[in-house]
Order: C-alpha cells, then structure tokens, then sequence
C-alpha cells in the first residue's frame, strides 16, 4: 500500500491515546478505533507510521500489528486466546528434558532451567512434573489451575503479547516470568533456544537455523517490548 499521509502522531483521547495520520484518526483492520493505554504506547506506533518510506510495509510494524490484534482479536474472542495460552501450563517446554542417552544435556537444562521453575514454585505454590523423553505427562490440576488464572488475569493487550511470546518461547512460565519482571526477555530468549545452541556447540551451527532464531528473536523481542509500553 502506499503511503497516503504526511504527518502521523499520538493524540490524547478520553478513553487513552489514538494515532492520527494527519489529524485522522486510526482504525483496525475490523474498523476499531485504534486505541491505546499508554502514551509510551502510542508514541512508538505513531514512530512506526512516521517511519514509512513510499511504501507501508507492515512487516516494520510490529507493535501496530500486536494492538490491532489486542482490539480485534483479544477483546472478542478473549476465552478463546486465554485458552491458547493457558494450554501451555500442561506442555510447557521447561517439562521436558533429554533422555537416559543425554546426560550432559539433562544437567545444562537442569542448571538453566530449573531457576525458572523454582520461581514459578514459589510465585505460585505450584508444583512440576519433569519428564525426561518425548513422552507426555500431565501436571496437576492445581499447576494448570493456578497457571491458567495467571493468564486469565492480564489484560487484552498483555495476552496480544503473551500469545505471541509464548508460541515463540514454547513456554508459559518463562512468559508468566518476563510480564512479571523476574527475568527480562534478553536473558530468556538463549535459555528458550537452549537445546538447539547446546546442539550447535556439539556439532557446529547451520545458516538457515541461525537466520531463523535471529527472526524470532526480533518478534520475541518486539512483543516484550510492546508489553513493557503497554504497562501504566
């Protein structure tokens, strides 16, 4: 598409704070007013449209793409994301360690792992089931429960976040650990790739793999960020 205004800003409205392209406002792709909690919030979208060339390339706008979903997405169909994300609490990726053959890698998951679960233990007096394999094993209903309600309690624009950060991550906890500022997402993003760097240190790393984790680092990392702006 291209580019059809001049000017975009943040503007102040009763309900938050809007994007205007030249004094107009923003809608979503549903045609909901493109509102937002924060001004931080509003300030970096309205950079994102500012920094368009002749061209709108949506791909440069990560944040956009999180509030538009957070207003069309979120807010109608809010059990259904909830449900998504809270599926984690019982296939979470921190569950799930090396088998009998990989003793080196059960003890680096170990060491940078189980901090992780202990927090969540203490957060949320929960307890975790380790299963070392392939093989699925449940959590306990209170572990599900207390996880799921830790989800169910966010916002619509923190579970816009949280559904994007916990398909990249492959982890709930982790997540629940990053929005609640026990651990900030430069520190998460190697420890939710462990398996595949410590792979990489045994037998030497693949072009396409690494291209790959770098595209998901900028998504993980915009979606943090977006969480972070979208705080009062």
């Amino acid at each position: 598409m291209k580019k059809f205004y001049k000017q975009a800003a943040s503007a102040a409205i009763d309900s938050g704070f809007a994007i205007h392209l030249d004094g107009r406002p923003v809608k979503t792709p549903a045609r909901n007013p493109l509102h937002l909690p924060t001004l931080q919030l509003a300030d970096a979208i309205a950079a994102e449209w500012a920094g368009q060339g002749d061209e709108i390339d949506p791909a440069t706008m990560p944040l956009t793409a999180l509030a538009q979903g957070a207003l069309d997405q979120v807010a109608h169909e809010r059990e259904r994301i909830v449900g998504r994300i809270a599926a984690f609490a019982d296939s979470d990726m921190l569950y799930y360690r090396g088998d009998d053959s990989q003793q080196a890698l059960i003890d680096h998951q170990a060491e940078k792992w189980d901090p992780l679960l202990e927090w969540a233990r203490q957060r949320y007096d929960v307890s975790f089931t380790l299963t070392y394999g392939i093989m699925h094993q449940s959590q306990s209903k209170q572990t599900i429960v207390r996880l799921s309600e830790a989800v169910e309690a966010q916002d619509d624009f923190a579970l816009a976040a949280m559904l994007s950060l916990v398909g990249l991550a492959g982890s709930l906890v982790a997540i629940l650990a990053l929005i609640e500022g026990a651990y900030d997402s430069e520190t998460l993003w190697p420890l939710m790739n462990l398996e595949e760097l410590w792979q990489e240190e045994q037998w030497g790393s693949d072009d396409l793999a690494s291209q790959n984790r770098a595209i998901k680092k900028d998504e993980f990392l915009a979606a943090a960020h977006f969480f972070a702006l979208s705080r009062t």
